[in-house]
C-alpha cells in the first residue's frame, strides 16, 4: 500500500525558511513522478514543484516559487524534500506531497496524481 507522510511544516515570519519532508513507502519510488502541492483556505489545490523519475530527473516549478523553493529527493531514504526560502505570507497553505502512477515527467496538475499524503501546515506571518 502506497503511503506518503509529510513533515516539517510550521510557523515562520516572512523571509524565513522551512524544509518539508515526505517519506514514501509501498511503491517503486523511482518509477513515477512525485511532487509538492498546496491549498490555501478557499482556494484550489495548486502544484508547487515536481520531479521526474529518471536518474537525472527533470524538474517543474510554479512561477510563484521559482528561485525560492527547491525540490529534491533522497533515493536511499525514499524521501522527498521541499526547501522553501524567502517565504511570503501568500505561501501560507496546507502542503501535500503526491505521487503519480503514470508518466515519468514532472507534472504540476493535481489531477495527474494518484496518491496523496495527509498534509503539513505552513503559516507565514508578515
Amino acid at each position: 500500500q502506497v503511503q506518503l507522510v509529510e513533515s516539517g511544516g510550521g510557523s515562520v515570519q516572512a523571509g524565513g525558511s522551512l524544509r518539508l519532508s515526505c517519506a514514501a513507502s509501498g511503491y517503486r519510488y523511482w518509477s513515477h513522478s512525485i511532487g509538492w502541492f498546496r491549498q490555501a483556505p478557499g482556494k484550489k489545490r495548486e502544484g508547487v514543484a515536481a520531479i521526474g523519475c529518471d536518474e537525472t530527473p527533470d524538474y517543474a516549478y510554479a512561477d510563484s516559487v521559482k528561485g525560492r523553493f527547491t525540490i529534491s529527493r533522497d533515493n536511499a531514504k525514499t524521501t522527498l524534500y521541499l526547501q522553501m526560502n524567502s517565504l511570503k505570507p501568500e505561501d501560507t497553505a496546507m502542503y501535500y506531497c503526491a505521487a503519480a502512477l503514470l508518466g515519468c515527467w514532472p507534472k504540476l496538475s493535481p489531477g495527474e496524481y494518484n496518491y496523496w499524503g495527509q498534509g503539513t501546515q505552513v503559516t507565514v506571518s508578515p
